[in-house]
């Protein structure tokens, strides 16, 4: 059996893995389109703040890892698939042929329309690539403007602030990390960063860049920034154009059922490029986030070697973030549900706050600042789906009490 796994990210390599361990007679392939052996991007912010080196964003640190095990990873591209022939057309040149294929090529950053975003000095923060270019002008007292304060913007603001560099951060929305936080969070988290030295501009948008020694930034309100280096964070897509007329079905990502298939038998998908089934909603829709990729991996590779296909009842919608040292989270359905119930407390004076959202009796949706020994607990409560009864009026009076309410309810249930 020929198995061949397009992308080299942590989707990829758990599959990889998990194929080698249940199938040691067949081929396992990893075909991915950087010069490095496969890393986490998640890692790359550790590396500009010159906390690990380059290997140590690598996913597995022993050079002759996938050697050992029987994997090849293969630096190239895939052009095209041809499905009906069961061929992989690579940018070298040449074919792959497969008998089993993964797709789990990922997401790509999405270039903002803004004037002037492809001169020198502007930047996304994707790659090892960029960060080596990043890196060279993250100089002390640099000027630097981050467009963008979503997630990966925010995991991005922690390394350049820490670095020393004048930071300025431009976000259309009017609160930082938006799909993730609502209003009074996402502000107390920019509240906290501008207490920090992080100049943090909501409600405003990047007109267009000018080229220069220092680059300018010019503003919609009529400001103007000049800048040593400019790196945009506003978003990412799944990459799915290889997969242009090939017949396979694609929406906002490739679309898989609950067993990672896609349209096309003996084809699985997995990790920022799925469109995978969300625990909350009962939904499919493409969740890039590294918990996601790995338990989709790990799912489309076991459905492949056994007989006895594993359902996917959805991953949980979490986030995890450290924002100069203030851990942010949101769980579920955390923005809440039609005629649900909410209940949330703030402290703006110690940055507290915790929003817990119902359905019926149940918990669906959190989210929370500064309260990191409930993170556990939040998403347990939401995961097991344990009937709140009594101890529903209680967090609605007491938020807090969330450890007391899940134990509880599970040891009622054990």
């Amino acid at each position: 059996m020929d198995h061949l796994i397009v992308g080299a990210g942590p989707a990829g390599v758990v599959a990889a893995e998990y194929l080698r361990k249940h199938d040691a007679s067949g081929n396992v392939t990893i075909i991915g389109d950087e010069p490095e052996p496969p890393y986490s991007r998640m890692a790359i912010p550790y590396y500009l703040v010159k906390r690990i080196d380059e290997a140590g964003t690598f996913l597995r640190k022993d050079p002759g890892y996938y050697d050992n095990l029987g994997i090849e990873v293969v630096k190239d591209r895939v052009n095209a698939v041809d499905f009906n022939k069961r061929s992989a057309s690579l940018g070298s040149g040449g074919t792959r042929g497969y008998d089993r294929m993964i797709i789990a090529t990922g997401a790509s950053p999405i270039t903002p329309p803004i004037a002037g975003v492809d001169l020198p000095g502007v930047y996304h923060c994707w790659t090892l690539d960029d960060a080596r270019h990043i890196i060279k002008l993250m100089e002390s007292g640099n000027n630097v403007v981050l467009i963008g304060a979503g997630f990966i913007g925010s995991i991005i603001l922690e390394a350049l602030a820490k670095s020393g560099v004048n930071l300025t951060v431009v976000e259309t929305e009017n609160r930082m990390v938006p799909r993730m936080m609502n209003d009074v969070a996402g502000g107390l988290i920019k509240d906290w960063c501008v207490n920090k030295g992080v100049n943090v501009l909501t409600s405003t948008r990047v007109q267009s860049i000018e080229q220069g020694d220092p680059l300018t930034v010019n503003l919609d309100n009529g400001d103007h920034i000049s800048a040593d280096m400019v790196i945009t964070a506003t978003g990412v897509a799944s990459n799915t154009d290889f997969l242009d007329g090939s017949g396979i079905k694609i929406d906002d990502g490739i679309v898989v059922d609950e067993f990672m298939q896609t349209s096309i038998d003996g084809v699985y998908a997995a990790g920022d490029c799925a469109q995978g089934k969300d625990f909350s909603t009962g939904g499919f829709n493409v969740q890039a986030i590294q918990p996601t990729a790995v338990e989709h991996g790990k799912l489309a590779a076991s459905n492949i070697v056994h007989g006895h296909p594993q359902q996917h009842h959805g991953q949980v919608n979490m986030n995890v973030l450290d924002t100069l040292g203030l851990i942010s989270s949101s769980f579920g359905m955390w923005m809440g549900v039609e005629n649900g119930d909410v209940v949330e407390r703030v402290d703006r004076k110690k940055f507290r706050y915790i929003n817990l959202q119902f359905e019926d009796d149940y918990l669906v949706g959190a989210s929370a600042l500064g309260l990191t020994d409930r993170i556990g607990v939040l998403r347990g409560l939401i995961q097991s789906k344990i009937k709140l009864k009594e101890w529903k009026q209680k967090l609605q009076n007491d938020p807090t009490r969330l450890m007391e309410a899940y134990l509880a309810n599970t040891q009622a249930l054990g």
